[in-house]
């Protein structure tokens, strides 16, 4: 390796690693704070916390890795432009393609090792530490009850609006659906507040509900009478439900059973996923659609219909052969047979729409792990060029422009993924859309630094205009 090349690349990965550890330290930090309502306060001892946390670290480098690369880019090449060592570069022959070549070979590198991080360790992380923190959940249950949303906790659902205490055992707006044998919820309890009371020691929590009302639905004998939906409402006090958490407390935190979700699987665990959620959904769709075509009981008429015959012509060819009253209850059953088949497809619609939602899920997870290797040198011939524009280093404008650029690509990159994953878009294109647009400028930006030029040539944008100006005589042509 000759000296330059050396000096490049020793002045690049000082301040890689240095902005890497940086940056990982403050994403930790924001994951604790995340976290820490979850954490404090749980008993857990001092290992416990540290696994939670390292188990959670890997998945921060497709967030922390291209921030990092940019912003030492920037910041590398800012520090060569500002001092003059580009121009001591150029003078001697050295282009910045050759300046770049050493660390052109090691992003080269590092975008290698992201890939095999995000196939292996990421999802092996993952896996981990889902199942701590269902575990930890376990072992407390009032951490397993999130604001906002029903949470199942032993024989029932239960949504809070708010939690408070030193481990959330006081509870506000209490929402229960109790769970029975029969299909559906026909039990619902509604207090003003609730406290969770129990210890790790015992097998039994016990909500205790205040304020609040009784709920149960009556299921009335007389079919005609559903339809009304009587119910039986009670107030209460005070009420108190007993939960059997014997399997709850009896938590082995190094217990690794939940393993069904596409961040814990590698490429070829995700392909095998899509092909078999693939070949599954289509046939769902194909069998449905058979099903309601026999449904509709066109294949049992013996009956000659006009294409060309509109449907009113149709039905009176038909209501044709039977009196008055039979044409009535043909109708209605009709009428019926209608509305149930538009309830039975509407469930399935909703059905085969969270089905193509988690599809698409793994489809973006595994171009998740091809993007963040491209990303790395798309973000590399972007910063590294820029820095030489800007000539600048240091952690003032190299850290405004590097964050405005990543938030820009981190963004386009959410929102494409969170329309992707209701069908809006390809997953294809969400995930690698975000990095196909930051490619055009990372070549423009190269072709700028290589050919010596600025940022923006502001005189092209101008000498057209000004030209035109000249012409309609609002501006003086200058005279010698």
């Amino acid at each position: 390796m000759k000296i330059l090349d050396r000096y490049i690349l020793t002045s690049y990965l000082k301040t890689f690693f240095t902005v890497f550890i940086i940056l990982m330290f403050i994403f930790v930090l924001q994951t604790i704070w995340l976290y820490i309502g979850e954490l404090a306060g749980k008993d857990l001892d001092a290992e416990v916390i540290f696994k939670f946390l390292l188990y959670f670290s890997p998945k921060l480098v497709p967030l922390v890795l291209p921030l990092t690369i940019l912003l030492t880019s920037i910041m590398t090449f800012g520090n060569f432009a500002e001092n003059y060592e580009f121009a001591a570069m150029k003078s001697s022959g050295i282009s910045l393609q050759r300046a770049m070549r050493g660390l052109t070979v090691f992003i080269l590198f590092v975008s290698l090792t992201a890939f095999f991080f995000a196939n292996n360790v990421i999802p092996a992380a993952e896996y981990k530490s889902i199942n701590l923190r269902k575990n930890i959940a376990k072992l407390k249950p009032a951490m397993a009850i999130t604001e906002g949303v029903f949470n199942e906790v032993g024989n029932i659902n239960i949504k809070v609006e708010d939690k408070s205490g030193d481990n959330g055992q006081y509870l506000t707006d209490v929402i229960i659906h109790q769970k029975t044998d029969r299909t559906g919820n026909f039990t619902v309890m509604k207090a003003n507040k609730g406290e969770l009371v129990g210890s790790t020691n015992s097998d039994v929590l016990s909500l205790i509900l205040k304020d609040g009302n009784y709920y149960d639905e009556i299921q009335p004998t007389d079919y005609r009478k559903k339809p009304n939906k009587p119910f039986a409402k009670s107030y209460f006090r005070e009420y108190t439900i007993n939960m059997d958490l014997s399997n709850f407390n009896n938590v082995d935190l190094e217990d690794e059973n939940y393993s069904n979700t596409q961040g814990m699987l590698k490429i070829s665990e995700l392909n095998e996923s899509i092909d078999s959620f693939s070949t599954e959904y289509n046939k769902k769709v194909k069998d449905f659609s058979s099903y309601m075509y026999k449904r509709s009981g066109v294949t049992s008429m013996d009956i000659n219909l006009n294409p060309s015959d509109s449907v009113q012509e149709i039905k009176n060819s038909i209501l044709e052969k039977y009196d008055t009253y039979q044409a009535q209850q043909i109708v209605n059953l009709a009428l019926g047979s209608v509305n149930g088949a538009i309830s039975h497809i509407i469930l399935k619609k909703s059905e085969f729409k969270k089905s193509a939602k988690q599809l698409n899920k793994f489809e973006i997870a595994l171009h998740e792990k091809y993007a963040l290797a491209v990303a790395c040198i798309v973000l590399f011939f972007v910063g590294a060029p820029l820095g030489a524009i800007i000539r600048k280093g240091g952690m003032g404008l190299p850290m405004v422009v590097a964050i405005l650029l990543f938030l820009t690509y981190h963004f386009i990159g959410i929102f494409a993924k969170n329309s992707a994953e209701d069908g809006s878009i390809s997953p294809f294109w969400a995930t690698w859309l975000s990095t196909i647009i930051m490619l055009p400028l990372g070549i423009f930006l190269t072709y700028r630094a290589t050919t010596d030029q600025g940022l923006f040539v502001f005189d092209n944008l101008i000498n057209p205009v000004r030209k035109v100006l000249k012409k309609a005589g609002l501006i003086r042509k200058k005279t010698k």
